[in-house]
Parts: C-alpha cells; structure tokens; sequence
C-alpha cells in the first residue's frame, strides 16, 4: 500500500542498474540515464542524495562514474525507499520510524489491518536486496 514516488523508483532502477554492473567498473551517469531512460538532471539529483547516503561511491573525469560502495546482496530495496520516499506504513500512526497521530487510531481494528500492511510491505522490501533483482 506505500505508494512510492517516481524518484523512488527511478532510484531503484538505477541501483537496479549499477548491480548488474558490480565489478565492472565506473559507470557513467549517461549510461544509466539511457539505459533506464531516466532524465539526466534528475538522476543527477538521486546519484547525489545516494552517495550521501552510503550506498555509491563516484570519481570525476574521463574515466569515472559511479559504482556501488557495498555488494548489491548488502542494500536492501527498504532502506532506499525509506531514504528517498519516506515512510513504509500506510499512515503515520502506524510508522515504526515516521509516527504521527491521525485519525484511524481511533479504530483498534483499522489500525491492525494498517499494522498488518506495514509489516508486510517492511519485511518484503527489508528481505529483497539489489542482487535478487538482476
């Protein structure tokens, strides 16, 4: 039920990308532009937000570009979700990380069956690595 934002996405099929490449060197930030047809200056933005975080390492010049600073069976697809898009949970009252009040506290059981969301979406993208997506 967690609806991801495009940069989400486009986050994921980048390091979807830079996986398959592991262990070949840099690649450049056209190549993986191109070939998941993701506009350049967005991606840009997302390679950036990504190195902050850990999860690439890049190099300037001719011959650089960007590689991922761990294995791929080492990132989970959850953390960068979390990182980009935010929250897991459907609403925030039920968000390990992001909680806030809202209004289905006032149902026990609505507020279950959103647990319930919760934790399926979490263990599934906390169990899924960039490696079991090539």
């Amino acid at each position: 039920m967690v609806r991801l934002s495009v940069k989400s996405e486009y986050a994921c099929l980048a390091l979807t990308y830079l996986a398959k490449q592991y262990d070949k060197g840099w690649i450049r930030i056209e190549e993986i532009a191109n070939f998941q047809h993701i506009p350049q200056k967005f991606l840009e933005q997302i390679l950036l937000t990504l190195k902050k975080a850990g999860y690439l390492k890049s190099r300037r010049g001719s011959a650089g570009g960007y590689t991922l600073s761990k294995p791929p069976d080492k990132i989970c697809v959850a953390d960068v979700v979390r990182l980009i898009n935010g929250p897991l949970a459907p609403i925030n009252s039920v968000s390990k990380y992001f909680y806030e009040k809202t209004p289905s506290e006032q149902s026990a059981k609505l507020l279950g069956l959103f647990k319930d969301i919760r934790d399926y979406t979490a263990w599934k993208l906390e169990n899924t690595y960039f490696s079991d997506l090539i």
